[in-house]
């Protein structure tokens, strides 16, 4: 759902600049502070209830079936929800949002269907790639394959050629409602025009900052990745960023 700059997912990697500045950093004790996570999480769910008061829920993701939103996690790469919502509903309109219906359909006239999402003939290959591991190693069933667990499935998802780490972890946390925390090219930006992560923070060490340090929680994980992304559209733009009026401006 994403329109990337670059692919999160080959960040360099990350200095400890975050760690160091949220253990210095003075909390307000009068805030409803989580418990048990040490400032760092406290001052990570003070960013995230900044981030809320300013937008309020997001309501992600988009789909009505957990296969669509594997689908979508897949096309929206370095792309815009908009193009990803025609290739959708083409394959909608053609009776095709099934596993077992795109895993017999030629790749060809799969790349034509989703053209809308842009470099087709390239999602149509890790659409079907993805497919194809779903319906051999799992008959088709998503419920099955969630079933296995972030720990065994997560691996398994990277191994999948076109699947990165950012579209695995959407997978997991929108269509499989597992604790597995998205990292995107918002949630960068924003940390690094901080200074709260090095320019060469790697993906998973991002990734684990967040999940070592908040409560395993679907919804908080669901609910502040797209708080990132509603920051990153309104305030912290890639050009000309309106950091005056940024809701973390002063923290």
């Amino acid at each position: 759902m994403l329109e990337k700059e670059a692919p999160c997912d080959r960040l360099p990697k990350m200095m400890p600049q975050l760690i160091e500045k949220l253990q210095r950093s003075t909390l307000n004790q009068e805030d409803d502070l989580i418990s048990g996570y040490g400032p760092i999480g406290d001052q990570l769910m003070s960013i995230y209830r900044h981030l809320f008061a300013a937008f309020g829920p997001q309501g992600w993701w988009p789909g009505t079936s957990p296969f669509e939103v594997c689908v979508g996690a897949i096309l929206t790469q370095n792309t815009n929800w908009g193009n990803v919502e025609k290739a959708i509903s083409n394959l909608k309109g053609r009776n095709l949002m099934s596993p077992r219906a795109i895993y017999g359909l030629p790749r060809e006239s799969l790349a034509e269907i989703i053209q809308p999402a842009g470099y087709y003939n390239i999602k149509a290959g890790r659409l079907q790639n993805f497919v194809t591991f779903l319906v051999e190693k799992f008959d088709a069933n998503l419920d099955v394959m969630f079933a296995t667990g972030i720990e065994l499935l997560r691996p398994m998802l990277l191994g999948i050629k076109g699947i990165g780490p950012e579209t695995a972890d959407s997978i997991l946390l929108y269509a499989g409602r597992l604790p597995s925390f998205v990292v995107d090219v918002y949630t960068v930006r924003a940390l690094t025009r901080h200074d709260l992560i090095d320019e060469y923070a790697n993906y998973d060490e991002i990734r684990s900052l967040f999940m070592d340090h908040l409560p395993t929680d679907v919804g908080l994980y669901n609910e502040y990745h797209a708080l990132w992304v509603a920051l990153g559209k309104n305030y912290c733009k890639k050009t000309r960023p309106r950091c005056e009026k940024c809701p973390l401006n002063g923290l």
